[in-house]
């Protein structure tokens, strides 16, 4: 392996050398991202193709159903596109700082996890492509779906258990090779986001094997709907953040080095990560405030839960314009605001995922309006929720993903940012942010006036009320066209840099920070991770095992399967 050096308390361990990945490390990362990608068109063209006739700017051949677009574009970018992409991510910051490259076993698990993932893949695509899995990312029981979709997406989690193995494993060799010393930031938080990734599929792979399968197989005539919506939503919130932690490790520990400043903390972000872990998955039935079968006693403890995620979010927010003014200041920055005019807004690696934090604010105020147990009466089954849904996941996670790609692609493939490209991908970024601001603000417009969520375009008959959305639903259709021309951009960039841009003269630099030399050595009671899985399975406990003894007791008659589409 390559001589390396620690630097500060374990922000970053860099080469001697300029770092170049292991070719094999190199491989493996970039099958995820590239099947990512891949995805990701899948998903735009559907979600374009869906918004429209959503809209009643065009009718769908009868061949190709509202429903069957809307599956193929939520699982295919909700999914697919995130969880790989991520993985691949994860894959990179992790052999760059936990030693300089990943060892033959930790691939090994890679690769596993890899095809588990295609394949499954694969298989739901294949139901979905034949219409018999028209059910939503969801798969909302009563609803049912082909056995191979179920059996797909079972695979998909199952390959990302896979992948969190390279993960632990990598980390725990660094841990071992380097006794009392504390460990790189990034590894660190990797290893955060996939212990909150495992934690949190067992609910939805309990829902799969246990329930969706053999009922899908006609083992089983019925299916428990509340046991099975309660086990989807101790998954599906904390899915949120395991698309944001990742936006959040770029935040914390990559873009400081573009922006010439420094890590401001090395505890603050473990701690930070660590509440997420504790505070993300407890609060599934805030998701479930309309559904009958569950206590409002229980939906009540859950929601002062789900309050709890504000505090990591604020600590976040407070790290991070602390780095950025340390870094405008050291630059030359005067004044109470002279620092923000210090920041590398040229350079796409950093603008992207920096419009991505600015939309992020409504993002978040809008989740505290949804998690208020009266509030969420108003606005539940509208598509203010839908709005809420694209402004979360398409503007912090989407734009700080599209940096990771301006930044890691031309590491991954030896080729030039160049500066046209650079500026494209300044122009792609601020089309997205249009396109997401008539989209999104659209569809919050549009819900506070009730226009339903999960339903295909109607007038109800020409009914008075739907004249009122008409304009709103104009901004929706505008909106989805500049997103997907948005990402028809940026997959031209994209492939332009894997295969065509010019061969840079000197190896590109994976930018990781270093951490502020002012800054004390983490505790290390931050390292002992039994300690917050045991903390993190306590509250799981506390906040679900009343609900379901509760459903065990009293279940549910159970749902004869229903096709929809």
């Amino acid at each position: 392996m390559e001589e390396v050096k620690n630097v500060g308390f374990g922000g970053a361990t860099v080469g001697t050398e300029p770092f170049q990945f292991h070719p094999k490390d190199k491989l493996l990362i970039k099958a995820h991202i590239g099947f990512a990608f891949v995805a990701l068109g899948v998903g735009a063209l559907a979600g374009v193709l869906q918004t429209l006739q959503r809209t009643g700017v065009i009718d769908l051949p009868t061949s190709l159903g509202y429903y069957q677009l809307l599956t193929l574009h939520g699982v295919s970018l909700a999914l697919v596109f995130t969880t790989f992409f991520i993985i691949g991510f994860l894959f990179s910051g992790v052999a760059k700082t936990a030693g300089g490259e990943l060892s033959v076993r930790e691939r090994m698990w890679g690769w596993i996890g890899f095809w588990l993932m295609l394949g499954g893949t694969l298989l739901a695509l294949i139901a979905i492509g034949t219409n018999d899995a028209s059910v939503l990312y969801t798969f909302y029981a009563p609803m049912q779906a082909s056995p191979l979709f179920y059996t797909g997406l079972a695979g998909l989690v199952v390959g990302s258990w896979s992948s969190s193995v390279t993960i632990f494993s990598a980390f725990r060799r660094w841990r071992r090779a380097h006794p009392g010393e504390s460990s790189p930031l990034f590894a660190y938080m990797a290893v955060a986001t996939m212990i909150l990734w495992d934690i949190c599929t067992i609910g939805v792979a309990l829902e799969v094997v246990v329930q969706l399968i053999p009922w899908s197989l006609g083992w089983v005539e019925r299916v428990d709907v509340s046991l099975s919506r309660t086990l989807f939503w101790y998954f599906g919130h904390a899915l949120v953040y395991f698309w944001l932690l990742p936006a959040y490790i770029y935040w914390y520990v990559n873009v400081p080095r573009l922006i010439k400043g420094k890590i401001f903390s090395n505890s603050l972000p473990r701690l930070t990560f660590i509440l997420f872990i504790l505070y993300s998955i407890p609060v599934g039935l805030h998701h479930q405030f309309n559904e009958p079968g569950v206590d409002s006693f229980w939906k009540f403890v859950q929601t002062v839960l789900t309050f709890f995620v504000v505090i990591p979010s604020f600590m976040t927010a407070f790290s991070i314009l602390a780095t950025f003014e340390l870094a405008g200041r050291s630059q030359g920055g005067k004044g109470l605001f002279g620092w923000i005019t210090k920041l590398p807004y040229k350079d796409v690696r950093f603008l992207a995922p920096f419009l991505g934090m600015l939309l992020f604010v409504p993002g978040g105020i809008g989740g505290i309006i949804n998690a208020s147990y009266q509030l969420n009466q108003v606005v539940h089954n509208t598509l203010w929720v839908t709005g809420h849904f694209h402004l979360t996941l398409g503007s912090s996670v989407v734009l700080t993903f599209f940096g990771i790609s301006y930044m890691l692609i031309p590491v991954l493939t030896g080729r030039k940012l160049t500066r046209a490209v650079n500026y494209l991908g300044i122009l792609q970024s601020f089309v997205w942010v249009i396109g997401m601001a008539f989209m999104s603000g659209g569809m919050h417009a549009v819900g506070l006036l009730g226009e339903p969520r999960r339903i295909s375009y109607t007038t109800y008959g020409d009914a008075p009320i739907t004249q009122a959305w008409l304009p709103y639903r104009q901004a929706i259709a505008l909106g989805g066209g500049i997103l997907f021309t948005a990402i028809i951009l940026f997959l031209i960039i994209a492939i332009y840099l894997w295969l065509f841009a010019p061969k840079a003269e000197q190896v590109n630099e994976y930018p990781i920070g270093e951490v502020d030399a002012d800054q004390q050595k983490p505790p290390y009671f931050l390292e002992r991770w039994s300690i917050w899985i045991g903390v993190a399975v306590g509250l799981i406990l506390f906040a679900y095992t009343a609900p379901f003894v509760q459903m065990f007791i009293h279940p549910a008659p159970g749902a004869l399967p229903m096709r929809t589409w």
